[in-house]
Protein backbone atom coordinates (compact mmCIF):
# COMPACT_ATOMS: atom_id res chain seq x y z
CA UNK A 1 0.00 0.00 0.00
CA UNK A 2 1.19 3.28 -0.46
CA UNK A 3 0.21 6.88 1.37
CA UNK A 4 -1.34 9.07 -1.41
CA UNK A 5 -1.37 13.01 -0.19
CA UNK A 6 -3.43 14.87 -2.66
CA UNK A 7 -4.45 19.03 -1.97
CA UNK A 8 -8.13 19.65 -2.04
CA UNK A 9 -9.80 23.23 -3.10
CA UNK A 10 -12.52 23.28 -0.69
CA UNK A 11 -10.63 21.74 2.21
CA UNK A 12 -10.66 18.33 3.77
CA UNK A 13 -10.89 17.41 7.13
CA UNK A 14 -7.32 15.79 7.25
CA UNK A 15 -3.97 17.75 7.74
CA UNK A 16 -1.37 14.47 7.17
CA UNK A 17 1.69 13.50 8.64
CA UNK A 18 3.42 10.73 7.36
CA UNK A 19 6.14 8.84 9.90
CA UNK A 20 8.01 5.58 9.39
CA UNK A 21 4.89 3.63 9.83
CA UNK A 22 2.55 5.53 7.61
CA UNK A 23 0.68 6.54 10.21
CA UNK A 24 -2.13 9.84 10.33
CA UNK A 25 -2.13 12.42 12.81
CA UNK A 26 -3.36 15.99 13.41
CA UNK A 27 -6.80 17.62 10.99
CA UNK A 28 -8.17 20.89 10.09
CA UNK A 29 -11.47 21.93 11.77
CA UNK A 30 -12.52 23.34 8.33
CA UNK A 31 -14.60 20.45 5.93
CA UNK A 32 -16.33 21.34 3.07
CA UNK A 33 -17.11 25.13 1.27
CA UNK A 34 -15.37 26.47 4.51
CA UNK A 35 -17.81 24.77 7.06
CA UNK A 36 -16.81 24.07 10.48
CA UNK A 37 -17.14 20.38 11.61
CA UNK A 38 -18.27 19.97 15.42
CA UNK A 39 -19.08 17.15 16.74
CA UNK A 40 -22.89 16.53 17.56
CA UNK A 41 -24.27 17.65 20.85
CA UNK A 42 -22.08 20.20 21.09
CA UNK A 43 -22.74 24.31 21.85
CA UNK A 44 -23.50 26.12 18.93
CA UNK A 45 -22.45 23.16 16.27
CA UNK A 46 -23.47 23.10 13.17
CA UNK A 47 -23.09 19.74 11.47
CA UNK A 48 -22.17 19.43 8.18
CA UNK A 49 -25.17 18.32 5.88
CA UNK A 50 -26.25 15.11 3.76
CA UNK A 51 -27.31 15.50 0.16
CA UNK A 52 -30.98 15.87 0.38
CA UNK A 53 -30.87 16.67 3.98
CA UNK A 54 -33.85 18.67 5.90
CA UNK A 55 -34.12 18.29 9.61
CA UNK A 56 -35.76 15.78 11.45
CA UNK A 57 -38.97 15.94 12.73
CA UNK A 58 -39.46 15.29 16.47
CA UNK A 59 -40.16 11.77 18.01
CA UNK A 60 -43.19 10.40 18.84
CA UNK A 61 -44.39 7.05 20.13
CA UNK A 62 -42.89 4.14 18.24
CA UNK A 63 -40.01 4.22 15.72
CA UNK A 64 -39.59 6.81 13.55
CA UNK A 65 -42.85 8.43 14.13
CA UNK A 66 -42.80 12.17 13.09
CA UNK A 67 -40.61 11.51 10.19
CA UNK A 68 -41.75 11.87 6.70
CA UNK A 69 -40.65 10.43 3.57
CA UNK A 70 -38.48 13.96 2.64
CA UNK A 71 -35.91 12.36 5.37
CA UNK A 72 -34.67 10.17 2.86
CA UNK A 73 -31.34 11.92 2.04
CA UNK A 74 -28.17 10.71 4.82
CA UNK A 75 -27.79 13.40 6.94
CA UNK A 76 -24.01 13.82 7.36
CA UNK A 77 -21.94 12.87 10.63
CA UNK A 78 -20.05 16.22 11.16
CA UNK A 79 -16.34 15.87 11.98
CA UNK A 80 -14.75 17.30 14.82
CA UNK A 81 -13.17 21.09 14.73
CA UNK A 82 -9.45 21.39 15.66
CA UNK A 83 -9.21 24.94 14.42
CA UNK A 84 -5.42 24.83 15.88
CA UNK A 85 -4.03 23.01 12.65
CA UNK A 86 -3.70 25.20 9.50
CA UNK A 87 -2.50 23.69 5.69
CA UNK A 88 -4.75 21.12 4.51
CA UNK A 89 -4.52 18.07 2.80
CA UNK A 90 -5.79 14.26 2.55
CA UNK A 91 -4.52 10.93 3.14
CA UNK A 92 -5.38 8.24 1.30
CA UNK A 93 -4.35 4.59 1.10
CA UNK A 94 -4.30 3.06 -2.42
CA UNK A 95 -2.91 0.05 -3.81
CA UNK A 96 0.49 0.76 -5.30
CA UNK A 97 -0.75 -1.03 -8.54
CA UNK A 98 -3.47 1.31 -9.15
CA UNK A 99 -2.72 4.76 -8.74
CA UNK A 100 -3.95 7.28 -7.31
CA UNK A 101 -7.23 8.10 -7.24
CA UNK A 102 -7.91 11.38 -6.26
CA UNK A 103 -11.25 12.79 -5.73
CA UNK A 104 -11.81 15.57 -8.05
CA UNK A 105 -10.01 15.32 -11.44
CA UNK A 106 -11.40 18.90 -12.41
CA UNK A 107 -14.34 17.72 -14.46
CA UNK A 108 -17.80 19.39 -13.01
CA UNK A 109 -19.95 16.46 -12.48
CA UNK A 110 -16.72 15.41 -9.62
CA UNK A 111 -16.92 18.88 -8.34
CA UNK A 112 -20.31 18.13 -6.15
CA UNK A 113 -21.51 17.67 -2.64
CA UNK A 114 -20.61 14.01 -2.85
CA UNK A 115 -17.04 14.95 -3.46
CA UNK A 116 -16.60 17.28 -0.99
CA UNK A 117 -18.69 14.73 1.61
CA UNK A 118 -15.72 12.34 0.82
CA UNK A 119 -12.97 14.98 1.40
CA UNK A 120 -13.31 14.56 5.48
CA UNK A 121 -13.31 10.69 5.06
CA UNK A 122 -9.87 9.07 6.39
CA UNK A 123 -10.28 7.15 2.50
CA UNK A 124 -12.70 7.10 -0.43
CA UNK A 125 -15.48 4.93 -0.51
CA UNK A 126 -15.19 1.36 -1.23
CA UNK A 127 -17.51 1.99 -3.85
CA UNK A 128 -16.78 3.64 -6.87
CA UNK A 129 -17.94 7.13 -6.80
CA UNK A 130 -19.61 6.87 -10.13
CA UNK A 131 -21.78 4.08 -9.20
CA UNK A 132 -22.86 6.23 -5.98
CA UNK A 133 -23.76 8.81 -7.40
CA UNK A 134 -26.21 6.64 -10.05
CA UNK A 135 -27.82 5.39 -6.82
CA UNK A 136 -28.09 8.49 -4.50
CA UNK A 137 -31.00 7.14 -2.80
CA UNK A 138 -30.36 3.53 -2.98
CA UNK A 139 -29.49 2.43 1.07
CA UNK A 140 -26.49 0.51 0.62
CA UNK A 141 -25.44 4.15 -0.76
CA UNK A 142 -26.63 5.69 2.59
CA UNK A 143 -25.18 3.18 4.71
CA UNK A 144 -22.02 3.41 3.12
CA UNK A 145 -21.41 7.14 3.75
CA UNK A 146 -23.03 6.79 7.31
CA UNK A 147 -20.13 4.63 8.04
CA UNK A 148 -17.21 6.18 6.44
CA UNK A 149 -18.49 9.87 8.21
CA UNK A 150 -18.79 7.94 11.64
CA UNK A 151 -15.31 6.58 11.49
CA UNK A 152 -13.86 9.93 10.36
CA UNK A 153 -15.69 11.46 13.31
CA UNK A 154 -14.72 8.80 15.97
CA UNK A 155 -10.73 8.66 14.67
CA UNK A 156 -10.67 12.82 14.83
CA UNK A 157 -12.06 12.66 18.06
CA UNK A 158 -9.75 9.71 19.27
CA UNK A 159 -6.44 11.23 18.14
CA UNK A 160 -7.31 14.28 19.56
CA UNK A 161 -7.93 13.07 23.21
CA UNK A 162 -4.47 10.79 22.49
CA UNK A 163 -2.87 13.82 21.85
CA UNK A 164 0.29 12.75 19.27
CA UNK A 165 -1.11 9.48 18.56
CA UNK A 166 -1.06 7.84 14.73
CA UNK A 167 -3.62 5.99 12.63
CA UNK A 168 -2.61 3.74 10.68
CA UNK A 169 -4.89 3.90 7.34
CA UNK A 170 -5.15 0.13 6.06
CA UNK A 171 -7.51 -0.06 2.53
CA UNK A 172 -8.11 -3.52 1.59
CA UNK A 173 -9.94 -5.39 -1.23
CA UNK A 174 -12.09 -9.24 -0.73
CA UNK A 175 -11.89 -10.76 -3.95
CA UNK A 176 -15.02 -11.97 -3.78
CA UNK A 177 -16.50 -8.40 -4.11
CA UNK A 178 -16.21 -5.17 -1.74
CA UNK A 179 -13.68 -4.26 0.16
CA UNK A 180 -13.04 -1.97 3.61
CA UNK A 181 -10.96 0.58 5.53
CA UNK A 182 -9.11 0.13 8.68
CA UNK A 183 -7.55 2.61 10.87
CA UNK A 184 -5.62 1.62 13.90
CA UNK A 185 -4.02 3.24 16.50
CA UNK A 186 -2.08 1.86 18.70
CA UNK A 187 0.50 2.51 21.86
CA UNK A 188 -0.18 6.31 22.10
CA UNK A 189 -0.27 8.12 24.92
CA UNK A 190 -3.84 7.38 26.08
CA UNK A 191 -4.92 4.65 23.83
CA UNK A 192 -3.27 0.91 24.01
CA UNK A 193 -5.27 0.28 21.00
CA UNK A 194 -8.17 1.67 19.24
CA UNK A 195 -9.53 -0.23 15.88
CA UNK A 196 -12.09 1.79 13.72
CA UNK A 197 -13.23 -0.34 10.49
CA UNK A 198 -15.59 -0.15 7.63
CA UNK A 199 -16.46 -3.09 5.79
CA UNK A 200 -18.34 -2.80 2.39
CA UNK A 201 -18.96 -6.43 0.86
CA UNK A 202 -20.84 -8.90 -1.12
CA UNK A 203 -21.20 -11.76 -2.68
CA UNK A 204 -22.49 -15.04 -1.64
CA UNK A 205 -22.96 -15.94 1.92
CA UNK A 206 -21.47 -19.41 3.13
CA UNK A 207 -23.51 -22.26 4.42
CA UNK A 208 -22.47 -21.73 7.52
CA UNK A 209 -23.37 -17.76 7.31
CA UNK A 210 -26.61 -18.59 6.11
CA UNK A 211 -27.09 -21.38 9.27
CA UNK A 212 -26.37 -18.91 11.63
CA UNK A 213 -29.12 -16.76 10.13
CA UNK A 214 -31.55 -19.17 10.18
CA UNK A 215 -30.75 -19.96 13.97
CA UNK A 216 -31.97 -16.66 14.62
CA UNK A 217 -35.56 -17.62 12.84
CA UNK A 218 -34.48 -15.86 9.64
CA UNK A 219 -35.86 -18.21 6.37
CA UNK A 220 -33.87 -18.07 3.37
CA UNK A 221 -34.59 -19.75 -0.15
CA UNK A 222 -31.05 -20.46 -2.24
CA UNK A 223 -30.95 -20.70 -5.38
CA UNK A 224 -28.47 -23.36 -6.94
CA UNK A 225 -27.26 -23.61 -3.33
CA UNK A 226 -26.05 -19.53 -3.53
CA UNK A 227 -27.66 -16.62 -1.65
CA UNK A 228 -26.61 -13.45 -2.91
CA UNK A 229 -25.75 -10.78 -0.16
CA UNK A 230 -24.80 -7.02 0.50
CA UNK A 231 -23.08 -6.08 4.12
CA UNK A 232 -22.19 -2.70 5.20
CA UNK A 233 -20.59 -1.66 8.61
CA UNK A 234 -18.65 0.25 11.40
CA UNK A 235 -17.25 -1.36 13.77
CA UNK A 236 -15.04 -0.08 16.94
CA UNK A 237 -13.07 -1.20 20.30
CA UNK A 238 -11.49 1.11 21.79
CA UNK A 239 -8.74 0.09 24.64
CA UNK A 240 -7.17 2.80 26.58
CA UNK A 241 -4.37 2.39 28.98
CA UNK A 242 -5.68 3.52 32.01
CA UNK A 243 -7.95 1.13 34.46
CA UNK A 244 -9.91 3.69 35.02
CA UNK A 245 -10.87 5.02 31.67
CA UNK A 246 -13.61 2.12 30.19
CA UNK A 247 -13.16 0.32 27.13
CA UNK A 248 -15.83 1.21 24.45
CA UNK A 249 -17.36 -0.59 21.42
CA UNK A 250 -19.96 -0.56 19.24
CA UNK A 251 -20.95 -1.55 15.80
CA UNK A 252 -23.83 -0.86 12.98
CA UNK A 253 -24.74 -2.26 9.65
CA UNK A 254 -26.88 -3.28 7.63
CA UNK A 255 -28.00 -6.37 5.77
CA UNK A 256 -29.31 -7.13 2.10
CA UNK A 257 -30.24 -10.91 1.45
CA UNK A 258 -31.87 -11.76 -2.36
CA UNK A 259 -33.59 -15.04 -2.46
CA UNK A 260 -33.87 -17.29 -5.07
CA UNK A 261 -37.16 -15.65 -5.99
CA UNK A 262 -35.97 -12.19 -6.18
CA UNK A 263 -37.48 -11.34 -3.18
CA UNK A 264 -34.99 -9.02 -1.17
CA UNK A 265 -34.72 -8.92 2.85
CA UNK A 266 -33.02 -6.66 4.65
CA UNK A 267 -32.29 -5.33 8.29
CA UNK A 268 -30.14 -3.56 10.33
CA UNK A 269 -28.60 -4.23 13.35
CA UNK A 270 -25.79 -2.68 15.92
CA UNK A 271 -25.25 -1.24 19.04
CA UNK A 272 -23.21 0.50 21.82
CA UNK A 273 -21.98 -0.88 25.09
CA UNK A 274 -18.91 0.20 27.77
CA UNK A 275 -16.64 -1.99 29.45
CA UNK A 276 -15.09 -0.43 32.73
CA UNK A 277 -12.51 -1.90 34.90
CA UNK A 278 -14.07 -0.13 37.74
CA UNK A 279 -17.17 1.26 38.31
CA UNK A 280 -18.27 4.69 38.30
CA UNK A 281 -21.51 5.37 38.66
CA UNK A 282 -21.52 8.64 37.30
CA UNK A 283 -19.62 7.23 33.90
CA UNK A 284 -22.48 4.64 34.12
CA UNK A 285 -25.55 7.19 33.84
CA UNK A 286 -23.72 9.54 31.06
CA UNK A 287 -23.38 6.99 28.94
CA UNK A 288 -26.38 5.36 29.25
CA UNK A 289 -28.30 8.59 29.02
CA UNK A 290 -26.54 10.10 26.45
CA UNK A 291 -27.65 6.88 24.12
CA UNK A 292 -31.13 6.87 25.58
CA UNK A 293 -31.44 10.19 24.66
CA UNK A 294 -30.30 9.21 21.21
CA UNK A 295 -33.00 6.28 21.20
CA UNK A 296 -36.01 8.18 22.84
CA UNK A 297 -35.67 10.77 19.29
CA UNK A 298 -37.70 7.62 17.97
CA UNK A 299 -39.40 6.17 20.27
CA UNK A 300 -39.22 5.79 24.38
CA UNK A 301 -39.61 2.10 24.31
CA UNK A 302 -36.38 1.43 22.62
CA UNK A 303 -33.84 2.59 24.58
CA UNK A 304 -35.87 -0.15 27.51
CA UNK A 305 -35.94 -3.00 24.92
CA UNK A 306 -32.34 -2.51 23.39
CA UNK A 307 -30.61 -1.80 26.86
CA UNK A 308 -32.31 -5.69 28.26
CA UNK A 309 -31.13 -6.73 24.74
CA UNK A 310 -28.03 -5.64 25.26
CA UNK A 311 -27.30 -7.48 28.79
CA UNK A 312 -28.69 -10.35 27.81
CA UNK A 313 -26.49 -10.52 24.44
CA UNK A 314 -22.94 -9.99 26.45
CA UNK A 315 -23.41 -12.61 28.68
CA UNK A 316 -20.31 -14.32 29.30
CA UNK A 317 -22.09 -18.00 30.13
CA UNK A 318 -19.28 -20.30 31.35
CA UNK A 319 -18.30 -17.07 33.57
CA UNK A 320 -22.16 -16.55 34.67
CA UNK A 321 -21.22 -12.28 34.18
CA UNK A 322 -22.02 -9.66 31.42
CA UNK A 323 -18.85 -8.52 29.76
CA UNK A 324 -19.11 -4.97 30.68
CA UNK A 325 -21.99 -2.63 31.64
CA UNK A 326 -24.48 -2.64 28.99
CA UNK A 327 -25.85 -0.23 26.68
CA UNK A 328 -27.64 -0.53 23.60
CA UNK A 329 -27.82 -3.69 21.44
CA UNK A 330 -30.32 -4.51 18.16
CA UNK A 331 -30.29 -7.30 15.62
CA UNK A 332 -32.59 -7.75 12.15
CA UNK A 333 -34.70 -4.79 12.69
CA UNK A 334 -36.67 -4.72 9.28
CA UNK A 335 -39.95 -2.39 10.60
CA UNK A 336 -41.49 -0.31 10.63
CA UNK A 337 -39.98 0.96 7.36
CA UNK A 338 -36.21 1.00 6.17
CA UNK A 339 -35.79 4.39 5.90
CA UNK A 340 -36.79 5.13 9.32
CA UNK A 341 -34.69 2.64 10.76
CA UNK A 342 -31.74 4.25 9.37
CA UNK A 343 -32.61 7.01 10.58
CA UNK A 344 -32.81 5.90 14.30
CA UNK A 345 -29.48 3.98 13.49
CA UNK A 346 -27.29 7.17 12.34
CA UNK A 347 -29.27 9.12 15.67
CA UNK A 348 -27.20 6.02 17.52
CA UNK A 349 -24.14 6.62 15.68
CA UNK A 350 -24.07 10.43 16.56
CA UNK A 351 -24.26 9.12 19.78
CA UNK A 352 -20.90 7.52 20.10
CA UNK A 353 -18.59 10.60 20.48
CA UNK A 354 -20.38 12.68 22.88
CA UNK A 355 -21.35 9.47 25.13
CA UNK A 356 -17.85 7.83 25.52
CA UNK A 357 -15.21 10.70 24.52
CA UNK A 358 -16.26 12.95 27.62
CA UNK A 359 -15.06 9.67 30.17
CA UNK A 360 -11.60 9.32 28.80
CA UNK A 361 -11.04 12.98 29.34
CA UNK A 362 -11.83 13.08 32.44
CA UNK A 363 -10.07 9.74 33.66
CA UNK A 364 -6.91 9.56 31.18
CA UNK A 365 -4.57 10.97 33.83
CA UNK A 366 -5.33 9.74 37.05
CA UNK A 367 -3.49 7.61 39.07
CA UNK A 368 -3.60 3.62 39.30
CA UNK A 369 -1.55 1.19 41.34
CA UNK A 370 -0.03 -2.07 39.55
CA UNK A 371 -3.16 -4.13 41.38
CA UNK A 372 -5.38 -2.00 39.68
CA UNK A 373 -3.30 -2.67 36.14
CA UNK A 374 -3.23 -6.19 36.54
CA UNK A 375 -7.23 -6.37 37.28
CA UNK A 376 -7.20 -4.67 34.16
CA UNK A 377 -5.57 -7.14 32.54
CA UNK A 378 -8.08 -10.14 34.22
CA UNK A 379 -10.42 -8.36 32.57
CA UNK A 380 -9.26 -8.41 29.11
CA UNK A 381 -9.15 -11.68 29.55
CA UNK A 382 -13.02 -11.98 29.53
CA UNK A 383 -13.69 -9.47 26.60
CA UNK A 384 -11.47 -11.96 24.86
CA UNK A 385 -13.62 -14.59 25.55
CA UNK A 386 -16.53 -13.22 24.47
CA UNK A 387 -15.62 -12.17 21.56
CA UNK A 388 -14.02 -15.43 20.34
CA UNK A 389 -16.69 -17.61 21.84
CA UNK A 390 -19.95 -15.78 21.34
CA UNK A 391 -19.86 -12.88 19.19
CA UNK A 392 -21.80 -12.78 15.75
CA UNK A 393 -19.92 -10.36 13.98
CA UNK A 394 -16.81 -12.03 14.86
CA UNK A 395 -18.43 -15.46 13.86
CA UNK A 396 -20.22 -14.14 10.58
CA UNK A 397 -16.75 -12.51 9.45
CA UNK A 398 -14.51 -16.40 10.54
CA UNK A 399 -17.09 -17.97 8.24
CA UNK A 400 -17.36 -15.61 5.19
CA UNK A 401 -14.83 -16.17 2.83
CA UNK A 402 -12.64 -13.62 1.80
CA UNK A 403 -12.62 -12.15 5.15
CA UNK A 404 -10.26 -10.45 6.25
CA UNK A 405 -8.64 -12.01 9.47
CA UNK A 406 -6.88 -8.91 10.93
CA UNK A 407 -9.82 -6.47 10.99
CA UNK A 408 -12.56 -9.21 12.59
CA UNK A 409 -9.86 -9.47 15.23
CA UNK A 410 -8.95 -5.94 15.45
CA UNK A 411 -11.49 -5.91 18.55
CA UNK A 412 -9.17 -7.90 20.76
CA UNK A 413 -6.86 -5.60 23.14
CA UNK A 414 -3.12 -5.74 22.91
CA UNK A 415 -2.76 -7.19 26.47
CA UNK A 416 -4.51 -9.48 28.31
CA UNK A 417 -4.39 -12.08 31.39
CA UNK A 418 -5.19 -15.52 32.79
CA UNK A 419 -4.94 -16.34 36.49
CA UNK A 420 -5.80 -19.42 37.73
CA UNK A 421 -9.07 -19.62 40.27
CA UNK A 422 -8.47 -15.52 40.66
CA UNK A 423 -10.81 -14.44 43.02
CA UNK A 424 -11.28 -10.45 44.36
CA UNK A 425 -11.33 -10.14 48.08
CA UNK A 426 -14.98 -8.96 49.25
CA UNK A 427 -16.04 -5.82 49.38
CA UNK A 428 -13.34 -4.55 47.21
CA UNK A 429 -13.47 -2.60 44.36
CA UNK A 430 -12.96 -5.34 41.66
CA UNK A 431 -15.54 -7.44 43.56
CA UNK A 432 -17.88 -4.17 43.30
CA UNK A 433 -17.62 -4.29 39.56
CA UNK A 434 -17.68 -8.13 39.25
CA UNK A 435 -21.51 -7.28 41.43
CA UNK A 436 -22.55 -5.69 38.51
CA UNK A 437 -22.22 -7.72 35.53
CA UNK A 438 -23.84 -10.38 37.75
CA UNK A 439 -26.65 -8.44 38.33
CA UNK A 440 -27.16 -5.55 35.52
CA UNK A 441 -28.53 -2.81 36.93
CA UNK A 442 -31.03 0.65 35.78
CA UNK A 443 -28.63 3.60 35.26
CA UNK A 444 -31.11 6.24 34.34
CA UNK A 445 -34.19 6.07 36.46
Amino acid sequence: MALHLGRLSAGSCWRAARDGRGGLCAWSGRCTAARLCRPPGAAGTEQCRGLGHIPTAGGGPRLGTGLTAALAGLAGLAGLAAAAFGHVERAEMVPKSSGARSPSSGRPEEDDELTRRCSCFMALPVTDLRELRRRPSDMKTKMELLILETQAQVCQALAQVDGGARFSVDRWERKEGGGGISCVLQDGHVFEKAGVSISVVHGNLSEEAAKQMRSRGKILKTKDGKLPFSALGVSSVIHPKNPHAPTVHFNYRYFEVEEADGNKQWWFGGGCDLTPTYLNQDDAVHFHRTLKEACDQHGPDLYPKFKKWCDDYFFIVHRGERRGIGGIFFDDLDSPSKEEVFHFVQSCAQAIVPSYVPLVKKHRDDLFTPQEKLWQQLRRGRYVEFNLLYDRGTKFGLFTPGSRIESILMSLPLTARWEYMHSPPENSKEAEILEVLRHPRDWVH
